[in-house]
């Protein structure tokens, strides 16, 4: 982990954890002490939950002349750190140990952007793809669908489907034992307690699986020479199998294949949810990128966890060697996230910054790939996976919806199951 710190304006002090980009857990949970609290808001929490101090109703012209001069006085100290990250934080980001090549800023030039136009995004030599999942949830009976798009300039490639049946009462009646130890132990105010039915399957589905079918559609499917994927390419519930040990082994092996063989690819994530990444960002100009760090850095905190140390005596293959269960988070983390270069870029004047994950042999294509992409729209989203998102929805829509309630009709059922909960994810 490499920090950045030196500073400068008013005695502050920039200080950047460049690569810790993971998501605190709920064991990294700290307490806000009452300094803390008054330090961020200026003001004591104890004032703070005086409701005898709170306003009656809504004066919105105090309120405004308020907000402004919050905004204004932000601004002001934004605009400033803008000019220190780019003067001292980003020139220096290459020097830092363990960078990976071609860390640090980069700008492309309108002549490589529309090379890039021309050589691969108009001609289908980059293709990207999306998923949704439509479900349909009732008491007898859940329905998955999942739906896959696989899309290029040149127009739609391809959809793929799969639906999934959960036959919860085919499988068991209502445990009423189990119901009545549930309520007691929540009566005894014990942690352990766990709400029977609890959809651990349902989130399986509807996360892992989706994100292992749209990085295999990818791979697998698509025949152009760069890839473009959603998201962060090596998930949470991909690393872990979505706590299924035999889904964890067959995404590591899509995982492998795409970094390891295919490796021309981009994925983006959108607007990156820490602040620090976001103040980086901030601070690039249209048509610039930046390469802040590895991607295995950002897993780092996962490598922790006791998923599958406890009670699995299988043995998994990697490659020609026999290797248990709980060694193979920790060995996809060191030997594929670490090959996974994890940006920065900004589109236009418009868009905030965004994040993006490329191989790190080819993290230059990949950037300028995502800019090309992104900047054909003044808020700078990625036009070809909106395209791909849109075929899903055209294609899958609400058609499982229609099917489902067609058939609580015919089955003489729609007087309870005709309003079933319908949701879709993505």
């Amino acid at each position: 982990m490499a920090e950045v710190g030196e500073s400068s304006k008013n005695g502050e002090k920039l200080s950047a954890r460049v690569v810790d980009l993971a998501p605190p857990s709920d064991d990294d949970a700290f307490p806000v002490s009452a300094k803390t609290f008054e330090d961020q808001f200026d003001e004591n929490i104890l004032q703070t939950l005086d409701v005898e101090r709170w306003r009656l109703g809504n004066d919105l012209d105090h309120e405004y002349q308020r907000i402004e001069r919050e905004v204004r006085e932000a601004e002001k100290i934004e605009t400033a750190r803008d000019k220190q990250i780019r003067e001292e934080l980003l020139p220096r980001l290459s020097a830092l140990p363990n960078m990976p090549k071609n860390a640090g800023k980069h700008e492309a030039t309108p002549e490589n952007i529309a090379s890039v136009h021309r050589g691969l995004l108009f001609n289908g030599g980059v293709e990207a793809c999306d998923g949704t999942i439509q479900i349909h949830e009732t008491l007898p009976l859940t329905i998955y669908q999942i739906g896959v798009s696989l899309v290029s300039y040149r127009g739609d490639q391809g959809t793929w489907g799969q639906r999934l049946f959960r036959r919860d009462l085919r499988q068991k009646g209502v445990d009423v034992e189990e119901m009545m130890q549930f309520l007691e132990r929540r009566a005894k105010r014990d942690s352990s307690a766990r709400m029977p039915g609890q959809d651990q399957l349902g989130e399986l589905v509807q996360k892992a699986i989706l994100d292992y079918a749209e990085r295999a559609i990818l791979l697998r499917r698509s025949e152009a020479a760069w890839r473009l994927g959603h998201g962060n390419p090596v998930t949470y519930e991909l690393l872990t199998g979505g706590g299924n040990l035999e889904l964890m082994v067959e995404a590591t092996r899509v995982l492998r294949e795409l970094v390891e063989v295919q490796q021309k690819f981009v994925f983006v994530a959108g607007e990156p949810r820490e602040a620090l990444f976001r103040t980086i960002g901030q601070a690039l100009r249209p048509m610039e990128y930046a390469i802040i760090g590895t991607l295995d850095e950002r897993l780092d905190s996962w490598l922790h966890q006791e998923r599958f140390k406890i009670g699995v005596s299988t043995r998994l293959m990697w490659d020609e060697e026999l290797i248990t269960p709980a060694e193979w988070i920790p060995r996809v983390i060191e030997r594929v996230a670490s090959k996974i270069v994890v940006g920065l870029f900004r589109p236009t004047i418009l868009a905030p910054a965004q994040s993006f994950y490329a191989h790190i042999d080819h993290s230059d294509i990949a950037g300028h790939i995502a800019l090309a992409d992104s900047m054909l729209k003044e808020q700078g989203t990625s036009t070809l996976l909106e395209m791909a998102h849109r075929v899903c929805a055209s294609v899958f829509g609400d058609s499982l919806e229609a099917l489902a309630e067609s058939a609580y009709i015919a089955a003489g059922a729609h007087n309870r199951f005709l309003g079933g909960r319908f949701h879709r994810v993505r």
